[in-house]
């Protein structure tokens, strides 16, 4: 579960991370009463990237303009979903921009700090000056100055960062967090701090420790997908937003250039930090990724949001089997539950889509098929039923693809979707370091094929 900008900042101040004056806006209407001096920046709050970029980040100078940019945001839908609050924020001057994150690293077992000397909307700038310390032993201010200094970051900018990152680690750890990042970190003359955007991912598997989590579970849960936000619609030219699928742009995923042009990976992710995290095992481990895609941003979806992500990941799979050199794809997705099962039918559905019908192997092709290599009994198959071979021979041209979805059920349909494509070169592995050696393992054999 992500939560919304607001609620991630309510979190930052309890803990003390430095957050602007802000007010939430339920309705056009309450900007009457906005106590913030002018000028104010409007957010729409929504559990989605991209905001500034599709509209709904706007800076107003007066009440006339303030009212008139809160309607056309609260009727602007983002990855499909309308915002039924806005964030009405004070303005700031920041001279320099970070990125901070400390995440929840499942595939190692340990809390990571992530930071950069570039902060804002621009991923790969982000990327190519990210640092990251791996929190090996008990946490100490150590490791956030280690971060810092990792950043190149001088003089009281190293303390007041570092300061930054250990109350994110306390979060973290206090609220049983998946992720806490700040997007970005602004610095101004002054060498001021502040938060000026935050993101939180709770571990729903962590609700019931944290009542209060629980109620902004339950406040998230209850906005629609395609339901428009309260607007005032006795107001002239103001009308509801059609309740369509037609109204919803669905952008493609982000494409990281901090790949090796010369690289026969290639990797799809659904948020920053795993996509960075995941970049990193692959070079550490000499592999060479060709391409990086981000899907949705997010590092976890709930199932009644799913749509516009799905559309994504749909278009990160084409991407992936249509780039040239790409011969190995790893997926490493985090999300809940429910929707890792709906991940796991999208990519099913995809892969069976490209290669036509396959029939299924029986279950002792199943249990005699390796693990880490291309599967004999996928061979095997191909060899007795040459007509099928001639119907399926797209197969043949599909990258392998290495699955790690984090967040499923053990059995149930996920499993039932790993035995629908046994024929296949795809390749199932909960562990994140398993999944990147068998990566790196076939990627390998690819090259020594081609």
């Amino acid at each position: 579960m992500d939560l919304l900008e607001y609620q991630a900042k309510a979190l930052f101040q309890e803990i003390g991370i430095p957050v602007l004056p802000a007010q939430r806006i339920d309705h056009p209407g309450d900007i009457k009463y906005l106590e913030i001096p002018y000028p104010v920046v409007l957010k729409s709050q929504v559990p989605a990237g991209g905001r500034g970029k599709a509209g709904g980040i706007r800076l107003v100078e007066n009440t006339i303009d303030a009212i008139a940019a809160a309607r056309a945001i609260f009727n602007l839908p983002i990855l499909g979903k309308y915002p039924q609050v806005l964030l009405a924020e004070s303005h700031y001057d920041a001279e320099q921009e970070f990125y901070l994150a400390v995440i929840l690293d499942y595939g190692l077992g340990r809390p990571v700090l992530l930071g950069s000397s570039h902060g804002g909307i621009n991923l790969e700038v982000v990327m190519s000056h990210l640092q990251k310390v791996v929190i090996d032993r008990e946490f100490s201010p150590f490791y956030a100055r280690r971060l810092a200094l990792k950043m190149g970051l001088k003089g009281e900018l190293i303390e007041s960062v570092s300061a930054i990152v250990q109350k994110m680690y306390q979060l973290l750890i206090q609220k049983d967090l998946d992720l806490v990042e700040i997007n970005p970190l602004g610095i101004n003359s002054t060498d001021e701090v502040m938060a000026l955007d935050g993101k939180i991912a709770v571990n729903d598997n962590a609700l019931g420790r944290h009542a209060e989590l629980v109620t902004l579970a339950s406040t998230l849960s209850n906005s629609g997908q395609f339901t428009p936000a309260r607007n005032d619609y006795n107001s002239p030219g103001v009308q509801p937003i059609p309740q369509t699928h037609s109204s919803v742009i669905v952008p493609q995923p982000i494409q990281l250039k901090w790949t090796d042009t010369e690289g026969n990976i290639g990797i799809l992710c659904n948020s920053t930090c795993l996509a960075a995290a995941t970049l990193d095992l692959v070079y550490q481990a000499k592999g060479k990724p060709g391409s990086c895609l981000i899907v949705d941003g997010y590092a976890s979806w709930d199932l009644p949001s799913l749509s516009s992500p799905i559309q994504q990941l749909q278009n990160g799979l084409k991407q992936m089997t249509e780039t040239q050199g790409i011969q190995v794809v790893l997926v490493n997705i985090l999300s809940s539950a429910a929707a890792s099962e709906a991940v796991a039918e999208v990519i099913a559905n995809y892969l069976r889509s490209k290669v036509g019908e396959m029939p299924m192997l029986s279950t002792t092709d199943r249990t005699e098929r390796p693990t880490g290599a291309l599967s004999r009994a996928y061979l095997e198959h191909n060899k007795r039923n040459s007509s099928v071979q001639k119907k399926s021979a797209s197969a043949s041209r599909l990258p392998h693809f290495v699955i790690r979805i984090v967040g499923g059920k053990i059995g149930g349909k996920i499993e039932a979707t790993k035995h629908s494509l046994a024929s296949l070169p795809v390749h199932w592995i909960d562990n994140l370091d398993q999944a990147v050696e068998q990566t790196l393992s076939l990627a390998k054999l690819a090259l020594k094929k081609s």
